[in-house]
């Protein structure tokens, strides 16, 4: 685990557990060892930290690529943080590039990490859940590990869009049994199938109104 990630969860994510006390359910389906997909709704920026905070083990992110290439005091930062937390660089803007930060991920699953997704691509505009983006089983097909649904609430209201300080609001993550899936995939239509599939567990999870198309792209 880097130890800037290790040092983050004993500062912010001792903070956020104490500050907020998070409910957690359903942790007894994480491994205690071995890869995994992580796969979230995703409502606010805060969702990362939160799942930092309530899972046990080393998460790794995906991080725009702007990132890692800024220029001055603020860029030298933002590099030592991303790359300190043991973030993949994705730009967003190249499609070929963010293939290929799926990509990068596929050595970390396979030596046994956990990668967190978040498969609507983009945060929710409106706090609904929208189709899932076949991205992520894919990935989970060539590592060959399984996806594992979190459904988490109350962090549009803890961090909204436009907040410049946290609020304090009910928050709670919630982990679904791990789906397999690499047995499972003999063509595109089963991918569809699963990702489907994950997308239902995790609204389950979340209670999420569920809207059968993709979210509107925004900024981050």
């Amino acid at each position: 685990m880097p130890l800037l990630y290790d040092v983050t969860k004993l500062t912010v994510g001792t903070a956020l557990r104490f500050g907020w006390r998070p409910r957690v359910e359903g942790l007894e389906h994480l491994p205690r060892d071995g890869g995994a997909i992580l796969a979230g709704n995703h409502l606010s920026v805060a969702d990362e930290l939160f799942l930092v905070a309530s899972t046990p083990r080393h998460v790794t992110f995906w991080a725009k690529v702007e990132y890692f290439n800024g220029r001055g005091p603020g860029g030298w930062l933002n590099r030592r943080i991303v790359a300190g937390m043991g973030a993949i660089p994705v730009d967003r803007a190249d499609g070929r590039a963010a293939l290929r930060a799926l990509d990068a991920a596929i050595p970390v699953l396979r030596a046994g990490g956990l990668v967190a997704v978040y498969p609507e691509g983009t945060r929710s505009p409106d706090g609904r859940l929208y189709r899932g983006r076949v991205g992520m089983t894919r990935l989970a097909r060539d590592a060959g590990v399984p996806i594992i649904p979190v459904g988490v609430t109350g962090t549009a209201e803890v961090l909204p869009v436009d907040a410049r300080l946290p609020r304090r609001h009910p928050i709670t993550l919630r982990f679904g049994p791990p789906i397999p899936v690499a047995e499972r995939i003999n063509g595109p239509r089963d991918i569809r199938t699963v990702t489907d599939e994950v997308m239902a567990a995790i609204q389950k999870l979340t209670g999420q109104e569920y809207v059968p198309h993709y979210a509107p792209a925004r900024e981050s």
